[in-house]
């Protein structure tokens, strides 16, 4: 029976380029796949639930819905875009039998449908290929599907990879075709019969049903972990031998192979965004079982009488790093209600069940974590997280992973590629180039749309997409995929902004944040709580300056009753997380709180800030001479 193939399952990922249109495109699927009511308001967006996708636009967690079709269930595995989530797409794709590649009828190949191509093709999944918002007129369908087939050409490792089929979609309108050429300029859903049915039979022709042994002994891969607050945590995860049954005993088998005897308490299938209760699940299909406390990504679920382990799954390394510590601010404890160092260990080793990308070590210090993960976005998101479960703490710059080979220290180098205005282009390159950027390859079409690509460290990369938005004032989109590990060489030049310093704990007032302008920028208004050590602003020069912005003006007898009428403060500075982290220096931190973001020197106190930089300059000339 080891040749048995479950015809009633297809598995099916869907992977693309950020903002190519997999959300949009699964949000279809479910409609008319018949997962709701005929007069149920679901709006868009469906399967990004959590509020910081929908917030930023992206997916930022693997998700899995089922529809079904023709009497056959097709198991849909919706994956981020974002390179710095990548590790979401590595382990889903463990799952799936066949992959569905997006591809923007505009844009083209982009660096992440490269990557996510490439891991669905090594692990020898059937593709086929979608060309999406054909519907917009500046698309470019022919040249696309060429640049589709040429990336196909690179990246197969089997003749066979190269037979795939190409539709074309527009995932907005909710219809998807198999000849561009068949629609007229006014047609569309409601004009004929465009639909999503040509998608979905060509999915169950192309893609094939799981195989395997329906009566050998279990065999479950755990690809995703969840939890509830009834059934405890639910292991995700794809019935490769076997059979599973509810309250079934079963061997836990995790990286270290020793088998834990365990036993399983519901067995739960997918059908649309719902989990429904069976008594038992098949061969090749997705299912979510409860009952075991201590299972983690990677695991396999065997049957206890034969505990045989499936290949764990393969991560590729972190990038980046930052420490996590416990908040040693004046103000630690008046905005959070968690902030302790067990609370914080917690929640990191929580993480690390369910972030497949994420590693954290323990440092020197009983109070700080080394935190690792695939970028700067992923850390800023943990960070924002966290933050909204009422954690409090603080967070360090983030530098890049390097590794010492032969006496040598390497760090990550990435592939990054931007598409902008040709009016940009100076700024950009200015900066790229103070970044230790590499321009490898350039293209304008003529109209004043550009593409760039660069080879640049991960440690120029950081803070670079804040400087991107405010440059381009949106008219632009970056995107990097790590490359190799290159000898560090050069130093990555700073824009020379110090920082404003408070020299006295206290409010805020105007008269002193007036003095402090003169100065700089503020980053604080005026009744704001500020204590010593804590960045207040932002200045051009070279070196931090010390000001007092709970300074209030002397009362006088020749005060003007209108001089301070004329004097208006500024808008203070609003940045957001990623640009705090892009600003702050190495012996600076970020202090994170559910209501607030605050910037402070490492070492608060001015008196011993000033020792230790005297004691630096004297080991820098000593080591001089």
């Amino acid at each position: 029976m080891e040749n048995f193939t479950n015809k009633g399952i297809r598995n099916l990922a869907i992977i693309a380029h950020v903002d190519h249109g997999k959300t949009t495109l699964v949000d279809a699927l479910l409609k008319q796949g018949q997962v709701f009511r005929a007069n149920q308001a679901v709006g868009e967006l469906i399967m990004d639930t959590n509020p910081l996708e929908r917030e930023r636009g992206i997916t930022i967690l693997a998700k899995n819905t089922a529809v079904h079709y023709r009497g056959v269930k097709i198991n849909i595995i919706d994956t981020p875009g974002h390179a710095d989530f990548s590790g979401e797409v590595e382990r889903v794709m463990n799952m799936a039998d066949g992959c569905l590649l997006l591809v923007d009828a505009v844009d083209g190949p982009m660096p992440q449908t490269r990557y996510v191509l490439q891991q669905a093709l090594q692990r020898n999944v059937t593709p086929m290929v979608v060309i999406n918002k054909i519907d917009r007129p500046e698309a470019r369908i022919a040249e696309v599907v060429g640049l589709v087939q040429d990336l196909f050409l690179e990246l197969a490792t089997l003749p066979e990879q190269l037979d795939f089929p190409i539709l074309y979609a527009s995932a907005r309108q909710g219809y998807a075709v198999t000849d561009p050429g068949s629609l007229s300029p006014d047609e569309g859903p409601g004009n004929g019969v465009q639909d999503m049915q040509p998608l979905f039979e060509a999915i169950l022709e192309v893609i094939p049903p799981p195989a395997g042994d329906p009566e050998g002994p279990l065999q479950l891969l755990v690809a995703a972990l969840d939890y509830d607050n009834y059934l405890g945590q639910i292991a995700i995860g794809r019935v490769f031998r076997g059979n599973i049954h509810f309250r079934e005993p079963v061997a836990v088998i995790g990286r270290d192979q020793e088998p834990r005897p365990g036993n399983l308490e519901n067995v739960f299938v997918f059908k649309g965004l719902e989990r429904l209760e069976a008594p038992e699940a098949q061969i090749g299909d997705i299912v979510a079982v409860s009952g075991l406390s201590d299972v983690s990504i990677g695991d396999t679920i065997a049957a206890q009488d034969c505990p045989e382990a499936l290949p764990a799954i393969e991560i590729d390394e972190p990038t980046v790093q930052m420490t996590f510590g416990v908040n040693t601010s004046p103000f630690m404890g008046r905005e959070g209600a968690r902030c302790t160092s067990r609370m914080l260990r917690e929640r990191l080793s929580r993480e690390l069940r369910t972030n497949v990308s994420l590693r954290v070590e323990e440092t020197a210090s009983a109070d700080e974590f080394l935190v690792s993960g695939r970028g700067e976005l992923h850390l800023s998101i943990l960070v924002e997280t966290m933050r909204r479960e009422d954690y409090e703490f603080q967070v360090s710059k983030p530098e890049p992973v390097t590794r010492v080979i032969d006496g040598r220290v390497y760090e990550p180098y990435e592939q990054l590629t931007i598409h902008t205005r040709e009016e940009y282009i100076g700024a950009l390159s200015e900066s790229l180039s103070n970044r230790l950027a590499q321009l490898t390859d350039m293209d304008n079409d003529g109209a004043g749309n550009v593409r760039l690509e660069y080879l640049i460290p991960t440690r120029g990369l950081i803070g670079f997409r804040s400087f991107f938005l405010r440059t381009t004032r949106g008219n632009g989109v970056n995107s990097s995929r790590f490359i190799e590990y290159q000898p560090m060489k050069g130093e990555v030049k700073s824009s020379f902004t110090k920082s404003l310093i408070a020299s006295e704990p206290g409010v805020a007032v105007t008269y002193g944040l007036l003095n402090a302008q003169g100065r700089g920028s503020t980053f604080v208004e005026s009744g704001a709580p500020v204590y010593e050590g804590m960045i207040v602003g932002m200045h051009p020069k070279e070196d931090d300056i010390v000001v007092n912005v709970c300074k209030e003006k002397k009362l006088t007898n020749m005060r003007s009753s209108t001089a301070d009428v004329a004097k208006r403060l500024s808008p203070s500075v609003k940045m957001s997380l990623e640009e705090a982290l892009d600003f702050i220096a190495a012996d600076e931190l970020v202090e994170v709180t559910p209501q607030n973001f605050r910037l402070r020197k490492k070492e608060l106190s001015a008196g011993i800030r000033q020792r230790h930089r005297h004691r630096d300059r004297r080991r820098e000339a000593a080591g001089a001479v």
